[in-house]
């Protein structure tokens, strides 16, 4: 019994030689880790750094004839009144949260758009209203139509002004902003219990769900969850789009629709630089709009139930459809122009011109790194590792 204990004291100190050993080769293994991940890190915020100096440097460049001090980078879509009163001034800190509202609207979608804005207006939004019938003279009668700001352009889409005249510099005051169109019913809605969900549930990028009852229904992740306040994403095996855990991104996560999308500050910045200047119709867009998510599209884009509107799905922009009747004559025929057919082919148009432009910059731009391709290839690693085991 004596002649064990030193075997036993040896191997002892053997499996503690070897606990300290282990320890060491998993807190390197660790280490290797933090250390990639921040090595990652330093790499994307360095070439970040990089792109922004750039744009500072070619800025500071074309501005060194100013000195620096009056520089003034930023500006708002506030009304300043052309002298000061008592009251004005005190009306001007009375907010401190600026939020907008813009849409694009014609006189025969007056009266829906009136009740939209009165709902914005007692919440303190700034109102931007794009005439694309250029009929403006018809909203003087509204009270608050002094206090709006209206910019006038014939036949010009939704996105031709809101890249012209919500350039991120030109809304840089705004906490969030409301790109609308003029056919939703708010019944349903308010803009700061809408904006209360979305500050707590971190949405950089975010839409109201649409009454199951809306005309125009195109992806089922709008529709509206009656039993939820908010909802991510949506499962549904219907259709040609098969939605399932293994969905992660759009239609069925990360996804929002062109109708009322709701951007933050940071968001917009980036949504601004994806419209493309001659792309007037912005299909295909929403597609991409995770990308400017601030983050993972799966958690910072979202849907809110609790605030829902009704799409009324009203086709103003062009005008209705041409009706043919079996009595036109040929030369009738050859002379009407089917004014929605036309919106309908271009629109098709710029979707591929869009998905071509986007597949383009993506290969040529070298530096440039898709976050949710390489989440979705190491999750399928992760799938292929586990059914191997």
């Amino acid at each position: 019994m004596r002649e064990s204990k030193p075997w036993r004291n040896l191997l002892k100190k053997r499996h503690i030689l070897l606990d300290w050993e282990l320890s060491r080769f998993k807190m390197k293994s660790f280490m290797g880790v933090v250390c990639t991940i921040m090595l990652y890190i330093v790499y994307r915020t360095t070439n970040y750094q990089y792109l922004e100096t750039e744009e500072t440097v070619s800025a500071s460049t074309s501005l060194k004839g100013l000195p620096r001090g009056i520089i003034e980078a930023k500006s708002d879509l506030e009304l300043k009144p052309l002298w000061s009163t008592s009251n004005s001034k005190s009306e001007a800190n009375i907010s401190t949260t600026h939020n907008l509202l813009a849409i694009p609207v014609g006189l025969k979608q007056k009266r829906n758009v009136n009740t939209i804005v009165q709902k914005f207006l007692e919440e303190n939004f700034t109102i931007v209203l794009f005439h694309y019938d250029g009929m403006l003279d018809g909203w003087q009668d509204l009270e608050w139509s002094n206090n709006a700001i209206h910019v006038v352009a014939q036949n010009q889409t939704k996105w031709w002004f809101a890249k012209r005249f919500l350039h991120p510099a030109a809304v840089s005051i705004y906490d969030y902003i409301f790109l609308w169109d003029e056919d939703l019913g708010v019944q349903h809605f308010n803009p700061r219990r809408y904006l209360d969900i979305v500050r707590t549930e971190g949405f950089e990028i975010s839409q109201p769900a649409l009454d199951p009852n809306s005309t125009g229904i195109h992806h089922r992740i709008t529709v509206r969850k009656r039993t939820s306040k908010f909802h991510r994403r949506v499962y549904d095996s219907r259709g040609s789009v098969k939605c399932s855990d293994a969905s992660n991104g759009p239609p069925c996560s990360g996804f929002v629709e062109g109708m009322a999308p709701v951007f933050s500050r940071a968001a917009w910045h980036c949504a601004w630089h994806l419209i493309q200047n001659d792309l007037v119709h912005g299909w295909g867009m929403d597609i991409k709009l995770g990308y400017c998510a601030q983050g993972d599209r799966s958690k910072k884009v979202g849907i809110v139930d609790r605030e829902y509107v009704v799409h009324q799905g009203i086709q103003s922009l062009g005008g209705p459809s041409a009706k043919k009747t079996p009595y036109d004559s040929d030369l009738t025929k050859r002379h009407t122009v089917d004014m929605r057919a036309e919106i309908r082919r271009q629109s098709t148009m710029e979707l591929k011109t869009f998905k071509q432009r986007w597949e383009k910059a993506a290969k040529d731009d070298t530096n440039w790194v898709d976050p949710f391709f390489r989440r979705k290839r190491r999750r399928k690693q992760r799938t292929i590792g586990s059914t191997d085991s």
